[in-house]
């Protein structure tokens, strides 16, 4: 049911985490979870997992997704409408058309070009009966004058048409197919009453307003080009289309951002239904806190997937992850990250069960020096670290994944300086964890009054093949195996 998106236009390589959790692209979470037939509700579900949701807007998404789950029907009927059309409709331009003031002011020649249309029709009779072609030529005389009038006017109605309105057999279809179905929870019962609450339902007027872009596009037509001129035909429709958008301009916006809302549901409901095992999480209040039974990533196949505890409560407020490279360190941070962004979109989330308080997470794990910005790989990662920095202390709680820190320095700086920005941002009220194969950094905890525990990973080098188990224990690591590992490989070290 996926529609294979990735979402790579939603890509912000100066995003606090969306880069580093592999939010989107080719593998990611968004085309993971993504069945969305409209940019409306591609865009929905990117500003969730963008921006963290508070946690009534979360509980309400909760009951919504659960009773979606079950409609497959409805799921499975979307995601056929418009197949080659992909994700289609642009609501920008949809709506901005839309709620544009009306162009065409003379509104008396709403009438009168039907009447001259019906004059000219009978001055080409009296043309063709009795010879006489004075009549015919007046009549189109003077709409070729009025129509000139409004050239400029046209253009901005006809020309905005045609540009603004695609794939709308696939909106009206979706509207459709969401009108029809009986909903229980309040939250899809509200969505769908907006979708009614003028005096023609909305799916109506989308194929109403269909018509009329397939009666605008006729113009192109050679026949339709022979007769504009005589019969008003540009005029006529252009009328018809500020009326359309007099009725329905103002609900416009509003039924972008409905259907945007139930597209993004549904995507999260299709999720949920093919990982059954995957609970809602449950938000708490009190400290801030992150309690994970059996944590996963989503993003892997479950024969693959090794499952942690991870727990920051109690006074812990930091867990230094120590192991080698390759033991799965940076993976442990991704997985908490990528869990905490579906939890504050109201998704399941990969875990036999989660607690959390609300959080926003902030990231340092992949980032990486840029020749455009002219910025070395260290440099990047400071100016990420004072952004992870400013979001500490904000009104949501900040939950930090430092990976690696401050690797691109030397040793005695890394140490300094890494205990200084686990400290300020401890004080600013974040968790985190933060990752290391530098066994240096796992003494900053003294410098913490005890708010830092120590957890590591481990591997095991055995006829110069090393193995992990991907298992997280408790305390630093106790050894090290590089240089076992490059004599291993025939390097005289």
């Amino acid at each position: 049911m996926r529609t294979g998106a990735g979402g790579e236009r939603f890509a912000d390589p100066h995003h606090v985490y969306s880069g580093d959790l592999d939010l989107f692209g080719d593998g990611s979470l968004f085309q993971l979870l993504s069945s969305a037939r409209t940019r409306m509700g591609e865009d929905r579900l990117a500003q969730w997992l963008l921006t963290p949701s508070r946690p009534e807007d979360i509980r309400k998404r909760h009951a919504a997704v659960d009773e979606l789950r079950g409609e497959l029907e409805l799921r499975e009927d979307l995601a056929v409408l418009g197949e080659d059309a992909r994700v289609g409709v642009h609501p920008e331009e949809l709506v901005r058309w839309a709620e544009s003031p009306n162009q065409m002011n003379a509104l008396w020649l709403s009438w009168a070009a039907p009447v001259l249309a019906l004059f000219a029709i009978l001055g080409a009779i009296v043309w063709a009966m009795w010879g006489i072609a004075t009549p015919f030529v007046v009549v189109v005389a003077i709409e070729a004058i009025l129509t000139y009038r409004l050239k400029a006017s046209l253009e901005a109605v006809l020309h905005g048409t045609e540009n603004a309105f695609h794939d709308l057999d696939l909106l009206s279809g979706v509207l459709a197919r969401i009108e029809s179905q009986s909903f229980r929870s309040a939250e899809l019962q509200g969505l769908q009453r907006g979708l009614a609450a003028s005096s023609t339902p909305a799916s109506r007027a989308i194929a109403k307003l269909r018509t009329l872009v397939d009666l605008i596009n006729s113009r192109h037509n050679v026949f339709v080009r022979i007769i504009d001129a005589p019969l008003m035909y540009s005029v006529q429709v252009a009328f018809a289309a500020e009326r359309w958008r007099r009725v329905h301009g103002h609900a416009m916006g509003k039924w972008a951002d409905i259907v945007g809302e139930l597209e993004a549901l549904i995507s999260l409901a299709g999720y949920s239904y093919e990982h059954p095992s995957d609970p809602f999480p449950e938000f708490v209040e009190g400290e801030t806190s992150f309690i994970a039974e059996e944590l996963g990533h989503p993003l892997l196949a479950e024969t693959k997937c090794v499952r942690n505890d991870v727990s920051i409560c109690d006074g812990v407020r930091v867990l230094l992850v120590s192991g080698s490279n390759m033991s799965g360190k940076s993976t442990l941070l991704r997985t908490v990250g990528i869990n905490t962004v579906l939890a504050a979109a109201g998704g399941p989330v990969r875990a036999r069960r989660l607690r959390l308080t609300p959080l926003q997470v902030g990231a340092s794990i992949r980032v990486n020096d840029s020749l455009q910005e002219g910025s070395s790989r260290f440099y990047a990662e400071i100016t990420r670290l004072r952004q992870i920095h400013d979001l500490a202390g904000g009104n949501t709680p900040l939950i930090f994944l430092l990976d690696e820190l401050l690797q691109g320095t030397n040793s005695k700086d890394r140490r300094i300086g890494g205990e200084g920005i686990v400290r300020a941002l401890v004080r600013r009220g974040a968790i985190g964890l933060l990752s290391t194969h530098d066994l240096a950094l796992t003494d900053i905890g003294s410098a913490l009054d005890g708010h830092l525990r120590n957890v590591h990973f481990q591997d095991e080098l055995t006829s110069g093949r090393i193995t992990f188990d991907y298992k997280l224990r408790d305390g630093a690591v106790t050894k090290s195996n590089g240089l076992e590992l490059m004599r291993s490989i025939g390097l005289d070290v």
